[in-house]
């Protein structure tokens, strides 16, 4: 493996832990020791929650094709679990909200170890039950546990900003810190403990199976709007409702849509742009320098959302934009090859370290099976900046959303944001092969741009909210210091 993976890897790492450990007083938020509790409890169940999924991700297309099925199959079991997640996920979002939060967490748990056992039958049926059970785990796992979060933080009464705090973390631990872990967990079961495919499904189970004992013996319940005289009708209006009433919601639900639906294609793609002439790439060393990205990104955020400016709306513009840019790297370097060449090489006589960067830690390959092209380490460090902006969304849109949508009908408003993006990534799923590689690189872009200008707008909006509500406030309390007529 080339110098330059290492170099990348060591280098993040090591912005890493220089901004963790630079943080003063000013990045941290005074908290009390019933909150950090409160906190700690909440991120070994997410860790433990994330732990069970992200074991399974890099085994599910390796296990259906030792099954022997190819890939219009698998694809189709791809396609069943977005599927799933679009047409069940509202449905389970709206009984969170209704039957309680707690009860919807068991029932993630139940639900994905379900899924993990179904893999240990090769029946395509079998597989594509674990498939849609898989589809209604993940509906639950991105709205359950954060509407749980929001509610009994507000409830126990604890700080408002102190959320920030705890989203970062869990982005941090969960989505970066955990992932590394759970795939070198899982390859250490199948290749050098020699289980085979099936064994991160059972540690996956294990680990669920240990989250829910905690969820049960440790959580309380909370609802979003309890009421007998609401069903589940009424619910998907009461949503729907809020979500075309108010800007703000259905714009931070077009944003959210924009930028995961994005952020899935890559996940399709960034293999097949690294590797055009099936280049000889470390997938797993790649994932995990992905996630180390991921948490700088979650660290960065962490220090923005602990200051009162900027902003969050503010900030997520720039972020959106320069997500953008990142992604239509490979369009520039599939497109335009000889300028894009040309530029790159003038970069490098003007840079003396990119240039020795390119000589002796690169090895451009034009053949077939040879290394990483130079125009391929310049996308794959582009693509972990969009990893980056990645780590700065997840808690931020979390922020935006604690914010903004309304409590009695959080987790169904949230899975109806996630109507649009599992239709996205089906569509994608199902015509991957039908459109150039630049197109859909090209398409992602453009929608990330569209957000960075949706989110510009969502701050307008914000903005005036806020001055309109500092204006009321402000009249009310005179109002009250004004002295009585006497008559």
């Amino acid at each position: 493996m080339e110098a330059f993976y290492w170099l990348l890897f060591g280098g993040l790492a090591a912005v890493v832990a220089a901004i963790e450990l630079s943080k003063n007083n000013r990045d941290r938020a005074a908290t009390s020791s019933a909150f950090n509790s409160f906190k700690n409890n909440y991120l070994l169940v997410y860790s433990l929650m994330m732990a069970g999924d992200w074991l399974q991700g890099p085994y599910v297309y390796y296990l259906y094709s030792t099954y022997g099925y190819g890939k219009g199959d698998i694809g189709r079991l791809f396609i069943a679990g977005f599927g799933s997640s679009m047409l069940f996920g509202t449905i389970v979002g709206s009984l969170a909200d209704k039957q309680g939060r707690k009860r919807a967490s068991v029932t993630y748990c139940i639900t994905y170890i379900l899924s993990c056992i179904t893999k240990h039958s090769p029946q395509f049926k079998v597989l594509m039950l674990g498939r849609i059970l898989g589809g209604i785990a993940t509906s639950l796992l991105f709205s359950a546990f954060e509407s749980w979060l929001v509610a009994e933080h507000n409830k126990r009464g604890f700080e408002p900003q102190w959320l920030s705090i705890t989203f970062s973390k869990a982005i941090f631990l969960g989505n970066g810190l955990v992932a590394i872990i759970s795939g070198l967990f899982a390859n250490l079961l199948t290749d050098n403990m020699g289980f085979g495919p099936v064994a991160p499904f059972d540690a996956a189970a294990c680990f669920l199976a240990v989250g829910m004992a905690i969820i049960i013996s440790t959580w309380t319940e909370n609802y979003g709007d309890p009421s007998e005289s609401k069903d589940l009708l009424t619910q998907f209006k009461v949503a729907a409702s809020a979500i075309s009433s108010d800007e703000k919601i259905a714009l931070l639900g077009a944003i959210q849509s924009l930028f995961e639906g994005s952020m899935y294609t890559f996940v399709f793609l960034w293999t097949p742009a690294l590797s055009p002439n099936d280049e000889d790439i470390p997938h797993g060393f790649i994932f995990a320098t992905f996630m180390l990205s991921s948490m700088l990104g979650s660290s960065v955020a962490s220090r923005l959302l602990a200051r009162p400016v900027p902003k969050v709306e503010s900030y997520m513009q720039i972020v959106f934009a320069i997500s953008a840019v990142t992604l239509l790297l490979p369009v520039i370097t599939s497109v335009c090859p000889t300028q894009a060449s040309i530029f790159l090489v003038t970069l490098c006589s003007n840079f003396d370290f990119i240039f020795v960067l390119k000589q002796y830690f690169i090895a451009p390959s034009t053949e077939k099976g040879g290394s990483i092209s130079f125009a391929g380490s310049i996308q794959l460090f582009g693509f972990c900046i969009f990893e980056a902006c990645v780590g700065i969304f997840w808690p931020s849109i979390m922020k935006m959303r604690s914010q903004y949508i309304p409590e009695e009908a959080r987790s169904t408003i949230m899975n109806f944001f996630r109507i649009p993006l599992n239709i996205f990534v089906c569509v994608v799923l199902y015509n991957v092969s039908a459109f150039p590689m630049t197109v859909m690189f090209g398409m992602c872009s453009a929608f990330l741009l569209l957000a960075s200008l949706l989110q510009r707008r969502l701050m307008t909006v914000a903005e005036v909210h806020r001055s309109k509500s500092q204006d009321w406030i402000s009249l009310k309390e005179r109002d009250g210091e004004a002295e009585p007529l006497n008559i």
